[in-house]
């Protein structure tokens, strides 16, 4: 774990006082030993108030939905996972043999999930003014740019303006798959228009996040190729 702790102190300047608790919450489930499910359990916990704080200081206009939307986009699995990329969190991890082998240290999933731990596990060693103080390193300019009033409009509202706006047919949504643990599962849901025809996804801790998600991912899409 020496390495692990000259990692975090290097990316994130902090130190553990309890090392087990670094070395839980970079160990998967498939790997011997305590897993980071419950740190990871508790990390999403202390992330959502942080974020949900930071939204509510910094957009005192915002109503309950938009603070909603603007902490959904920092808190969901594909932030946490870009993140975890960044900081080199994947080299660090604790994993079973079949799950290195099948490149599980670069997988989505297990970077966001292994991040949320390490927010648990500093909640737990020194309390919450130093999780959020690290939180807060962790994601860097994310917190400086939150989206403004114009761009908060949720994607799928967005996308049924613009095909409104065209006479076309609404969108039609539909939930693909259910996986994950049971505190925390994950959806997929399509998105599917007929003019101009294309179909697109996204995952969510909730079936209205995945659909956002899917909604964004045919926005894009559709800028694409209308070159905008």
């Amino acid at each position: 774990m020496e390495k692990a702790a000259a990692w975090l102190k290097e990316k994130l300047a902090y130190e553990f006082t309890n090392g087990d608790l670094l070395q839980q919450a970079l160990t998967h489930r498939s790997a011997p030993g305590n897993n980071n499910e419950r740190l990871e359990f508790l990390g999403d916990s202390v992330l959502q108030l942080v974020m949900s704080e930071l939204a509510f200081e910094k957009r005192p206009d915002a109503t309950e939905g938009r603070l909603s939307r603007i902490r959904s986009s920092l808190v969901k699995d594909k932030t946490l996972s870009e993140i975890g990329v960044e900081l080199g969190l994947g080299e660090h991890l604790l994993l079973g043999a079949g799950e290195r082998k099948t490149g599980g240290h670069r997988r989505a999933s297990i970077l966001a999930d292994a991040l949320e731990a390490i927010f648990g596990a500093v909640y737990l060693d020194a309390g919450m003014e130093d999780a959020r103080t690290l939180i807060m390193r962790a994601y860097g300019d994310r917190v400086k740019k939150l989206p403004e009033k114009a761009e908060s409009r949720d994607p799928k509202s967005r996308l049924q303006e613009y095909l409104q706006g065209r006479q076309l047919a609404l969108p039609e949504y539909r939930m693909e798959r259910v996986s994950g643990k049971a505190h925390k599962q994950s959806f997929e849901v399509s998105c599917s228009i007929t003019e101009p025809a294309g179909k697109t996804f996204g995952t969510g801790l909730t079936r209205r996040d995945a659909e956002q998600q899917a909604a964004a991912a045919m926005l894009e899409t559709i800028e694409q190729r209308d070159g905008q």
